[in-house]
């Protein structure tokens, strides 16, 4: 079967060396597709791309890249006629996203300008498009295959039908319900992350120390610091509320925010510039540390806590309740959620390390001694039991216990099979000439050249 996903075209990423290359590339039509041509420097341009990002290109790059590159502008024609748009501020966050990363990779705004052989604007706009055009596609692709549906009979008729060497393999997986809690952070310690501060801001203010060098040594946002604490143009829902409520109402560029307590610890804020409804800063952050007698203090606590369970003098939901001060898990009996599968079991590998590591020999029902870990959404010291609610080893896929796996495997097939049906219809109602110096090829879709 001829492979196509939702995400299958090499175009829809942009490298260094792809942007640099097009001034040295001389152009020539070698595809039309419908109104639109493909010109040698984009296949030039996306070959250069894959060789810097050690992409493997399974073929001629002569014949595979423009071929992507069409069967694109099929999605993107499509799009056209049934008035397929996308949000202009999604397209606008992930430019803002992508310039970070490149400020981050190269340096700064002033190198990466100088890398690109453009400045900002200029490569805002090119970013734009790109994104713009990824995002159009994407939906295109996700409104044809909107109305598949399956039912069951449909999964159990298709796993019913694959070779038994077709099966797939589910890996041993774990279903954990938590207990955590932050132990306190000394009044001492606090004064004097506040202390710190306030001398980063006299030094600053006097004109005796920098921000963005200040950002660079002293900051604990490892990211940022490495760009002089620059956050990038962001929106007010990409901050923090308490980040955000100060950094939106600074006017002044040389001026420095009071000091700003959130969850991850404690802020200084300086603005950079403003635009619309977005906001570029840069922020030096300091976090206090738990002392060594809290730790231990909360470990003691937690362990009288979970004898009280073992001796079923408490069951783990009412722990949970009472005590657990884990945001995402204290409304749900404590049980983890798995952010990359969106379900509540988890392979080890996606555990973190210290939980994966005390409940990997565990049985179901067992709940592990205390021990502290970090907590990785907010980066803060915290101690924890953890219970196992279920476990699976690994084995090969069954309707009974792995349904959804099955049923996800089948709609993907079933979606694959769709657009690449779709692809070979929309080919024989556009008009497409291809230069006969680039037709000796073997195409995956036969249908570029007319017969």
């Amino acid at each position: 079967m001829k492979k196509i996903t939702l995400s299958i075209f090499l175009l829809l990423s942009v490298s260094p060396l792809t942007m640099i290359a097009q001034n040295n590339i001389i152009d020539e039509v070698i595809w039309v597709v419908g109104d639109e041509s493909i010109l040698r420097s984009e296949v030039e341009e996306q070959k250069l791309r894959a060789q810097y990002e050690g992409t493997p290109i399974q073929g001629d790059p002569y014949c595979v890249i423009p071929e992507q590159i069409a069967i694109q502008k099929l999605f993107l024609h499509q799009a056209i006629l049934d008035s397929v748009e996308v949000s202009e501020s999604s397209v606008n966050n992930q430019v803002e996203s992508r310039l970070s990363y490149f400020i981050s990779q190269i340096g700064s705004k002033e190198k990466m300008e100088e890398y690109f052989r453009k400045n900002t604007t200029a490569l805002r706009e090119d970013l734009r498009e790109m994104i713009r055009n990824q995002q159009i596609i994407q939906q295109m692709q996700q409104k044809l295959v909107g109305d598949l549906k399956s039912t069951p009979a449909d999964v159990r008729r298709f796993f019913n039908q694959l070779p038994a060497d077709s099966i797939p393999s589910v890996p041993a997986q774990v279903e954990l319900q938590i207990i955590s809690f932050e132990p306190p952070v000394a009044l001492e310690e606090t004064n004097r992350i506040k202390d710190r501060l306030r001398d980063f801001t006299e030094r600053i203010n006097n004109g005796t120390g920098d921000f963005s060098v200040l950002a660079r040594l002293y900051s604990e946002d490892t990211e940022s610091a490495k760009r002089g604490g620059e956050l990038g143009f962001m929106g007010r829902g990409q901050l923090v509320p308490e980040f955000s409520a100060v950094a939106f109402n600074l006017i002044d560029t040389k001026k420095v925010s009071r000091i700003v307590q959130t969850e991850f610890g404690f802020h200084l804020i300086q603005l950079i510039e403003k635009r619309g409804d977005r906001i570029n800063c840069r922020h030096i952050l300091l976090k206090p540390r738990v002392s060594l007698s809290e730790k231990v203090k909360a470990i003691t606590n937690l362990d009288s806590i979970s004898k009280l369970i073992r001796e079923e003098k408490l069951t783990f939901e009412q722990a949970v309740m009472s005590f657990s001060q884990d945001k995402n898990t204290a409304m749900n009996a404590g049980l983890m959620l798995n952010e990359k599968s969106g379900n509540s079991k988890f392979e080890y590998q996606d555990l973190p390390p210290e939980i994966a590591k005390n409940v990997y020999g565990m049985n179901v029902g067992e709940i592990s001694k205390p021990f502290s870990m970090i907590n990785q959404s907010t980066n803060k010291d915290v101690v924890a039991v953890v219970k196992v609610k279920s476990k699976v080893e690994n084995h090969a896929a069954n309707l009974t216990d792995d349904y959804q796996l099955i049923k996800s495997i089948y709609e993907d097939k079933n979606r694959e099979t769709f657009l690449n049906d779709w692809i070979v219809n929309k080919q024989k109602e556009t008009y497409i000439s291809i230069d006969p110096a680039w037709t000796q090829c073997k195409f995956q879709y036969s249908g570029w050249i007319k017969k």
